[in-house]
Order: C-alpha cells, then structure tokens, then sequence
C-alpha cells in the first residue's frame, strides 16, 4: 500500500467566540453601515467603541451587552463586537 501523507490544512485565524460574561467593545469599522447603526441614532455614543461592556446571553449570531453606564442593554451582531482589551 502506497502511503499517502494529507498535512491538515491550515485553520483560518478565527475569532474567539465571546460567551456570557466576556467583556466586549464595539468594532466602529463593523458597525459603521450595519442595518443595527440606521435604526439607531446617526450619532453613536462613544462609550461602545471604548468600551467595556458585558456580554450577557448569546442567542445565534446576535448577542446582548450590558454597558456600565445607566442605559438600556442592546443587542448587536457578534461580528461587530470585539474582546476588551
């Protein structure tokens, strides 16, 4: 029997996948043009791009975030959220 050697391909670089609790920050760049950025005001507060908010359930690709400021949650697209650093 011929050996054959497959080398597993390369993974693509994925993004960590944010669970309950992680602390997030909003990707400007991602949000800018999104349907979530035209059915809210033209003017988004900063505090999402500088973050931290809390991510408290994930349902499909949406998640919602809690942010420490007195205002309601929101819930975004994952893609549009980033790990706080």
């Amino acid at each position: 029997m011929a050996e054959t050697t497959s080398s597993p391909a390369p993974a693509a670089k994925a993004k960590p996948a944010l669970k309950k609790g992680a602390l997030v920050r909003v990707n400007r760049a991602a949000y800018a043009g999104s349907v979530e950025a035209g059915s809210s005001d033209p003017h988004p507060p900063a505090y999402i791009f500088e973050g931290p908010g809390e991510v408290l359930v994930v349902k499909g690709d949406y998640g919602q975030v809690r942010w420490r400021r007195p205002v309601p949650d929101v819930w975004l697209r994952i893609d549009q959220l980033e790990p706080f650093s």
